[in-house]
């Protein structure tokens, strides 16, 4: 499966000076040349893409979580995580981030999207569908997650979409408008279930 950068991605300007490193960003500085001639300094950040996993099961059922972290209320979502490890790929990250956080794994995945959330950071997130996910072992978590791993319907995900602990921005807009729509809620059945 080839995986292309999203189109509406603005990459950093090569001559854009990093001038912080944090663990998760880092700030990047340079100076451009305005309209009337003038420059000034702009600023963009940069992070490790993510990767988001919707995981299907036979008999129409979705493997979803809880992720609890220190100094963060648990929020409700589908498996997800940064490409923070070197040479990894969009799909790679994806397949290992499901196995860590789920225990489950699938021969079958389908790019659903990739798209740049904020023009002013250099990231892109990754959605993924793995379907007919089967549990091959138990979770990996890292020392900061807690992770209750459930089995849910599509209907249960929908119900859950206005709950400020939902946090799967990257299909609210589907959700909400299979929430209210039936031929919605019909297509987007289709593409996660096939």
């Amino acid at each position: 499966m080839e995986i292309i950068r999203p189109e509406s991605r603005q990459p950093l300007p090569p001559h854009a000076k990093e001038v912080f490193k944090g663990d998760i960003f880092n700030v990047y500085q340079w100076e451009q040349e305005q309209f009337d001639g003038s420059t000034k300094v702009f600023e963009k950040l940069k992070r490790d893409d993510t990767v988001s996993v919707i995981p299907t099961l036979p008999g129409k059922k979705l493997v979803f979580i809880e992720d609890e972290q220190p100094g963060r209320a648990a929020i409700h979502t589908f498996p997800a995580g940064r490409m923070d490890k070197e040479g990894e790929g969009p799909l790679e990250a994806a397949k290992r981030e499901l196995k860590e956080e789920t225990g489950y794994e699938s021969d079958e995945w389908t790019l659903w999207k990739a798209y740049q959330p904020v023009t002013k950071i250099d990231w892109a997130i990754y959605v993924f569908i793995a379907r007919n996910c089967v549990r091959t072992c138990e979770p990996a978590l890292d020392a900061g997650e807690r992770i209750s791993v459930r089995e849910v319907t599509l209907d249960e995900v929908i119900a859950l979409v206005d709950d400020p602990a939902f946090t799967s921005e990257d299909m609210k807009s589907e959700l909400i408008a299979a929430k209210y729509d039936k031929e919605s809620r019909e297509k987007l059945e289709r593409i996660i279930f096939g």
